[in-house]
């Protein structure tokens, strides 16, 4: 289980453990500012346990302001005239004027309301209300989560996270990473936020601890997303764009010597997530960025969240660099090489300390009497292959490609090997040490999989053959998926799920968010989509429905 971090003077307010994201200076005087106060970003809730949950909101102030004193009251849903928690905290520019407080002390399996309020030249002013729901302490409630990932804001409308406010009895958003990206004006997804007036600020890459703000500033203020904070606690990880693309513990492939030192980069991106984010910081004596931990919820899941980043990962092996002029009589050799590199015992996705962690977690959770073991993961786990597209599209098809990856997408297809070394393909020892785990401590894995834009329902198969779970990737809120690419191509997905044993569904086209609940014996991942990003009036609809049980496996319901 997750426990509670405690910081400083502002320990316990009111039934509240004082975090990072809350000044820690107790003795500091609020200034009085004249001008007019707000709560720009909304509000959002997160870590939820069994008495308690995190609050998050930022106050809105003219540049220059001082520390001030932000008040919070958590409430019964239709009572805010008797709060059940209240209190203060103080926040200045060095928190980024942001408040994070890990209300304690709540009761199990219980819906709550939350808001701030602080006071400016004229009067009271209030947040918005949020609402969030503590875990239940036993019994077998089914849990409903909405699992998403991926949503670039230059790419279109975050009409996803206002579907998912809508979805009735939501107990979690779980939310895999790549909440916000990095990229300026010319980078990934520059020239459609250009179209839909959807531009990226600050005008450039994010590099500094203020360019990083800024963006997580820019995200907070879409009304789509501040809706489905406020709708349902969130557990959330980060994937490589909160930082930078394809980022591993000592570098990334989007981070060059001109824009500074890695490791200070890398502390700025962290600082302002754990600012900006409803999630609790690492427990002292852990590193900033050791942002793993567990969560149950009654006896029916644990959901360990994993981090796959920035603590562990050994670094990047790209086929797009490993092959980049090799010869055709050379390529066989090559090719030999990168896999006796990507197959190397020693390499990991999650670094020795949090393997270590998660083969604990699993046993644990076992052995409270858990039915799922849920991993909240990044990248997908379960072995892919492309089909070999030489032989599945025809040569009008493969004419109509666009010229450059795509098209050598094509000629790779043809090599029969994993084409994605930046997920578990890349790291396959290090994923049947986690199959080992698993099978050690009794566990049934149902992984979560955000990152490739794209829908998947998986089984999990270990180097043996053995059935280690299921796993259900999500596609994204705007990141355009390899449909986007390969237009036209309407059985994209089923030439996927016939060239790989482990893949029973794939859907590469679209928008949307996997809707899983989770019971004692069965669960069920809907994969929801929206009809449209470039438009605010949209439809959802259910491309797929799969269910997961421990006696029949995954099938199509």
């Amino acid at each position: 289980m997750t426990t509670l971090t405690r910081r400083g003077a502002l320990g316990l307010l009111g039934g509240a453990a004082g975090l990072a994201g809350c000044a820690s200076d107790a003795a500091a005087k609020p200034s009085v500012f004249a001008g007019r106060a707000a709560f720009l970003h909304g509000v959002a809730s997160g870590d939820p346990l069994q008495t308690a949950f995190v609050i998050w909101t930022r106050a809105s102030l003219a540049e220059g302001t001082g520390p001030v004193m932000v008040g919070w009251n958590v409430f019964g849903v239709d009572d805010a005239e008797r709060p059940v928690r209240s209190g203060t905290v103080v926040t200045d520019a060095t928190r980024d004027h942001t408040v994070k407080v890990d209300v304690i002390g709540l009761e199990p399996g219980t819906v709550y309301a939350y808001r701030f309020r602080l006071t400016d030249a004229s009067g009271e002013v209030l947040s918005p209300t949020g609402r969030a729901r503590t875990l239940d302490a036993g019994g077998t409630r089914p849990v409903k989560a909405a699992v998403v990932s991926c949503s670039n804001y230059p790419f279109g409308l975050f009409n996803v996270y206002d579907a998912i406010a809508q979805e009735d009895g939501l107990d979690v958003v779980i939310h895999l990473g790549d909440y916000l990206y990095e990229y300026g004006p010319d980078g990934y997804g520059g020239p459609t936020g250009d179209a839909l007036g959807r531009a990226h600020e600050p005008a450039s890459e994010i590099v500094s601890l203020a360019d990083y703000r800024t963006r997580h500033a820019q995200y907070k203020s879409d009304p789509s997303l501040q809706k489905a904070h406020a709708a349902a606690p969130w557990i959330c990880t980060w994937d490589d764009h909160e930082s930078t693309n394809n980022a591993y513990r000592t570098g990334a492939e989007n981070h060059d010597p001109g824009e500074g030192d890695w490791t200070e980069r890398k502390q700025r991106a962290v600082q302002a997530y754990l600012e900006w984010m409803p999630v609790r910081d690492p427990a002292p004596g852990m590193a900033r960025a050791a942002l793993w931990r567990s969560f149950d919820f009654g006896n029916v899941a644990t959901v360990t969240c994993l981090e796959t980043r920035l603590t562990g990962r050994s670094e990047e092996i790209s086929w797009g660099a490993e092959l980049d002029g090799v010869a055709p009589e050379a390529m066989r050799g090559k090719i030999a090489d990168v896999l006796a590199r990507v197959n190397d015992p020693a390499r990991t996705m999650l670094g020795t300390e949090q393997e270590d962690w998660l083969g604990r977690e699993l046993a644990g959770s076992v052995s409270r009497g858990k039915a799922w073991q849920v991993l909240a993961n990044q990248i997908i786990m379960a072995e892919v292959r492309p089909p070999n597209f030489r032989e599945t599209l025809s040569e009008d098809q493969i004419a109509a490609l666009p010229e450059g990856l795509i098209r050598r997408l094509v000629d790779f297809s043809a090599l029969g090997v994993p084409f994605n070394l930046d997920a578990w393909d890349g790291f396959p020892a290090c994923r049947e040490r986690v199959y080992a785990m698993a099978r050690d401590a009794g566990a049934t894995l149902v992984t979560l999989t955000g990152d490739t834009h794209t829908g998947w329902a998986n089984r999990l198969l270990d180097a043996a053959g053995n059935d280690r779970g299921a796993e259900f990737g999500c596609t994204s809120v705007t990141s355009p998926g390899l449909g986007t690419y390969m237009p036209g191509i309407e059985d994209l997905g089923a030439q996927f799920a016939a060239a790989n044993p482990q893949v029973a569904w794939h859907d590469p086209f679209g928008n949307g968010y996997t809707l899983v609940t989770f019971a004692a014996d069965t669960v069920t991942a809907e994969f929801r989509k929206v009809s449209t990003i470039v438009e605010p009036d949209y439809l959802t609809e259910t491309a797929a429905r799969f269910a997961f049980t421990k006696e029949v496996g995954l099938q199509a319901v």
